[in-house]
């Protein structure tokens, strides 16, 4: 356990989940861990107990990624944990892979519908469509812009066009839309939308006030930051900024609220982990700033924030965040922007 870590108070311990398996966290409410083939390994997902006008029921939140191994997981929660019940609902809390994934499977597999944000919807059609813009190739004119010049790595790049849609073969053509604010009865129980920005288009959190409880998904970790990047579909977004204003929409909840994250155990200490987020990018800004004396292109600055090896997949996301602290102190003026004649993109500390 990190320092950062110690300070927060997880519950559970170290009693996980195995693959597939469930664990009680409240009566209703259960807590579903399935495996990633990613660095980060796992995500966890959630059962609520559910009914509507047809009857008792479960609602899910978040799906996990398309492959056969997360639906033999799955495969084995319905068989062992719904007493005979079937889903209701799927409530999806952003368009990431390991987030909707296998909606299509699991909407079609229960006849229920699709709940998510009208952005986060709208991004994964796209993204499982392929669409220019936001289909694989789209990231290397990107990646070239903004400094990265390994030929051997912009060829793995390259080999990704259809990565998404290998992980979200299928999302529902028809969903029912969260709005922030918005009262969603579960059971029978209120949980309110969240919406938050920066990490993804217009991710959801649920909050029951009556359970004290909050379904983060990836907008409060335990253990790691939240990833806020710029891409290719939206060059000129400042993510830092907008991830920053979000997690002040969470700071009017309890102290003692039990956060249920997509990644890592569940806690308590939502308002420390909020300030110790808020800490880790001024951290990382002040260091970028440091580094800005001369010009710095993103590629530049990855080394600087990511002080390890990387593979394609997590190059993608670590230069996506270091151009999105250099977009932060470019919008707040710490910053000036310029193009060199190699067409890069680079930015130096202003005035």
């Amino acid at each position: 356990m990190n320092p950062l870590e110690s300070q927060l108070d997880y519950p559970f311990g170290e009693a996980l989940p195995a693959h597939g398996g469930v664990r009680e966290i409240l009566p209703g409410v259960l807590w579903v861990r399935m495996g990633l083939p990613f660095a980060l390994n796992h995500i966890n997902l959630w059962l609520l107990r559910d009914k509507d006008e047809q009857g008792d029921g479960w609602t899910i939140v978040d799906c996990g990624i398309a492959s056969e191994d997360t639906r033999a997981g799955w495969d084995s929660v319905f068989a062992s944990h719904l007493d005979g019940l079937p889903v209701r609902r799927v409530i999806v809390t952003h368009c990431h892979p390991d987030h909707v994934g296998l909606s299509g499977w699991l909407c079609d597999r229960w006849q229920a519908p699709l709940w998510m944000t009208t952005g986060e919807f709208g991004f994964a059609r796209m993204m499982a469509a392929a669409l220019p813009g936001v289909d694989g190739t789209a990231a290397l004119p990107h990646f070239r812009r903004h400094g990265l010049a390994d030929a051997d790595m912009l060829d793995k790049l390259g080999s990704r066009k259809n990565y998404y849609p290998s992980l979200v073969p299928a999302v529902p053509a028809a969903y029912r839309r969260m709005q922030d604010g918005q009262p969603v009865r579960i059971g029978d129980r209120d949980w309110t939308v969240i919406t938050g920005f920066g990490h993804s288009p217009e991710h959801a959190s649920l909050y029951c006030a009556e359970l004290g409880l909050l379904i983060s998904g990836d907008m409060v970790l335990p253990r790691i930051s939240t990833n806020v990047s710029v891409f290719a579909v939206e060059p000129e977004a400042n993510p830092v900024q907008l991830y920053l204003d979000s997690l002040a929409k969470f700071s009017h909840l309890p102290a003692d609220t039990l956060v249920l994250p997509s990644h890592g155990k569940p806690f308590r200490g939502l308002h420390t982990r909020i300030r110790q987020l808020a800490d880790h990018h001024d951290a990382r800004l002040a260091e970028v700033v440091d580094a800005c004396a001369s010009a710095r292109s993103a590629a530049d600055i990855v080394p600087l924030m990511f002080r390890r090896p990387l593979d394609a997949h997590q190059l993608t996301f670590a230069l996506g965040e270091a151009l999105s602290h250099l977009h932060k102190l470019w919008f707040d003026g710490v910053l000036a922007r310029e193009t060199g004649a190699d067409g890069v993109v680079r930015f130096r500390r202003a005035g």
